[in-house]
């Protein structure tokens, strides 16, 4: 049988429903996306063509393509196999990228958890009880038995209509928020990618330390044995021998440090990749095999605030700061609560349903605060001034953005510069060691000039390894500073809704 009698009818409280939802404003500002800066370049000056450095590692020239789009996986301009895989395995098992995926899922079920407060809330019962009157009191059944059974199915159906929009602005900041949520996601990418491409470079530019250090100490050394036969012959003094001792225990003592730092590097390069420190990558990088990328995209500054990913957050965070103004003043305004309800009661089982043991009701109750201590007033102020502050962080995340794109074109064509004084520098003190070892053997200089051009010689080639490893770091460095191109891959962007 029917659940309620054929007398009730929903049709006028449709009608009322949709009337007050048709009715309904979401009270508050609406959310404008903050327009992008009004400037066409990052730098004062603009840019060029960086200088070239020939038969060196990295010493391409570079040139700089405005409004050029910039790869998903920028890394593989590098065209170091061993790089890629590194990359791949960091973006698949680090833990720090799976927590902010595991937070971007928590923050999107809050979301849709949310959206339920559009709809009404059915709630169904059953009850069973069994009792007993005093004999005193009037029966209530109305077989006037005193003991009896007591079946009762209900169904109630509640619903808040959302007049003044109230739960669409919890949603909406909600969603800000989820959106702010997946953009720090995104951030975690870049940032790793480059993390693990900045932290390879380094490891090559230690490794070719390390090297020019253990040709130093073969060659001092060496240096050594001849002063140490000089004196045996009566060439060489005791002071020479003893300069040469020194030499070469100061260049022994540079060896541990970078050897340390080597070791540091790849246990980063094992962690950033999700796994022990002991299991690091089994190739090791050199610059040699890297190769520099000579065509860089430079991103309009119109669409580097639409593609940085901190950028992107601040404005998810300022987006829900403005929701949070219209659920403040929602809060100081009447809140209407429908209700109904429909069931059947009868003292036997078999009973239920049957004629006249139909119950209903519906109702509707409004409320509105009158007097709160000036609580909901404070707290619609603090919001407002909430979305003062994460506006100002907004701009000021927009700031930062376009500093780091400035200085790291600035640091490119710099970079180039000092690779190709650096190139010159190793080139000539190479010469004057190679001069200078020839006239001490003839004896025409002092010992102490063939010390210092050892010294010069190592300095130099410490300076190049450092010089080539700047152009590879802010190369990368500009990717990131850029947005990392995230919007390129699918598995960033499928669920940016």
């Amino acid at each position: 049988m029917n659940l309620m009698p054929h007398s009730f009818c929903w049709r006028p409280a449709s009608v009322i429903l949709l009337g007050l939802l048709l009715a309904g404003c979401a009270v508050g500002p609406n959310f404008e996306r903050p327009p992008a800066p009004a400037v066409a370049n990052y730098t004062a000056q603009p840019l060029t063509t960086t200088v070239t450095t020939t038969n060196v590692p990295g010493g391409a020239a570079q040139h700089f393509l405005p409004g050029a789009e910039l790869a998903g996986d920028w890394w593989t301009l590098f065209h170091s196999a061993p790089l890629n895989a590194l990359i791949e395995q960091a973006l698949t098992n680090n833990p720090y990228l799976k927590a902010a995926q595991a937070a971007l899922t928590v923050a999107r079920e809050n979301r849709l958890a949310q959206r339920g407060g559009y709809y009404p809330s059915v709630s169904a019962g059953f009850a069973a009880t069994r009792q007993k009157n005093a004999g005193t009191l009037a029966p209530i059944p109305s077989n006037n038995s005193q003991l009896y059974n007591l079946f009762t199915p209900q169904v109630s159906v509640s619903y808040v209509p959302d007049v003044f929009g109230q739960n669409r602005r919890t949603v909406e900041s909600i969603q800000a928020q989820e959106q702010a949520v997946r953009y720090q996601m995104i951030a975690t990418y870049t940032t790793l990618a480059a993390n693990v491409v900045v932290t390879a470079i380094q490891e090559a530019a230690v490794a070719a330390q390390i090297d020019a250090t253990r040709r130093m100490i073969d060659l001092n050394s060496n240096m050594l044995e001849i002063v140490r036969y000089q004196l045996s012959k009566g060439s060489a003094s005791r002071l020479d021998l003893a300069a040469q001792e020194s030499q070469l225990a100061q260049v022994i003592a540079t060896l541990p440090p970078l050897v340390k730092q080597a070791a540091q590097l790849r246990d980063q390069l094992a962690v950033l990749a999700g796994r022990f420190p002991g299991a690091g990558p089994a190739d090791s990088f050199a610059l040699a095999s890297l190769r520099l990328p000579t065509d860089l995209p430079v991103s309009l500054p119109s669409a580097l605030v639409a593609q940085r990913p901190d950028v992107l957050q601040a404005e998810a965070n300022l987006h829900a700061a403005t929701a949070q103004i219209g659920i403040a003043v929602a809060n100081r305004l009447p809140n209407i609560t429908l209700s109904a309800n429909a069931g059947s009661t009868a003292l036997a089982f078999d009973k239920l349903f049957s004629s006249g043991t139909g119950f209903w009701g519906i109702g509707a109750a409004a409320t509105a605060p009158l007097f709160q201590g000036g609580t909901l007033l404070h707290q619609e102020r603090a919001a407002r001034a909430a979305a003062v502050q994460a506006a100002e962080q907004y701009r000021s995340t927009v700031l930062t953005a376009f500093q780091n794109v400035a200085d790291t074109l600035a640091a490119l064509e710099q970079d180039a510069v000092a690779l190709q004084a650096a190139a010159t520098a190793a080139a000539d003190a190479r010469i004057t060691l190679e001069l200078s070892q020839r006239q001490w053997r003839d004896g025409y200089i002092a010992y102490l000039a063939l010390l210092s051009a050892e010294q010069a010689d190592a300095q130099a080639q410490i300076n190049l390894v450092q010089a080539q490893a700047n152009r590879f770091a802010d190369t990368a460095a500009l990717f990131q500073a850029l947005g990392g191109g995230w919007w390129q891959r699918t598995d960033l962007t499928q669920n940016s809704k």
